[in-house]
């Protein structure tokens, strides 16, 4: 599901205050926004970490380098995991590996560009994209793919 960029405005506005300094830096981290325990909120969200169920929200935020002050945000990326299908009940143990690895063969194959982690490749080139020029941004992120 694609959910539309309200905070662009904002993001472009970041930008530009950014554009006054030589450097800033860009920390990037994925939250869960787990909705698991309300009902109404079921509908329409995605599998998150560890048997939860809503959204994931990734998210690049200036910092001023010198003084650790947030600026604010330079890019936000929100969207949710499509549910997985429920394995037939009498599925054999031998089944189940079978399953699992035609899965990881077809996760391998599918493009970069479809996969989550191309997040941090989006979050990158947008960020770079958005500031300017004559500002050096540093991207701090946890991990990469």
């Amino acid at each position: 599901m694609q959910f539309p960029n309200v905070i662009e405005p904002h993001c472009q506005m970041t930008a530009e205050t950014v554009a006054e300094s030589d450097v800033t830096l860009c920390v990037g981290d994925t939250t869960f926004l787990d909705y698991g325990s309300i009902e109404a909120k079921k509908e329409g969200y995605g599998p998150i970490g560890k048997g939860g169920n809503g959204l994931i929200l990734h998210s690049g935020l200036a910092i001023e380098p010198e003084s650790g002050q947030s600026v604010g945000l330079l890019w936000q990326k929100l969207w949710n995991r499509e549910p997985k299908a429920k394995p037939p009940l009498d599925e054999t143990p031998t089944q189940k590996k079978q399953r699992q690895l035609a899965a990881r063969k077809e996760a391998r194959n599918r493009p970069f560009e479809q996969k989550e982690s191309y997040k941090w490749v989006e979050a990158l080139t947008t960020v770079e994209n958005l500031v300017s020029q004559h500002t050096r941004v540093i991207h701090v992120f946890d991990s990469c793919w």
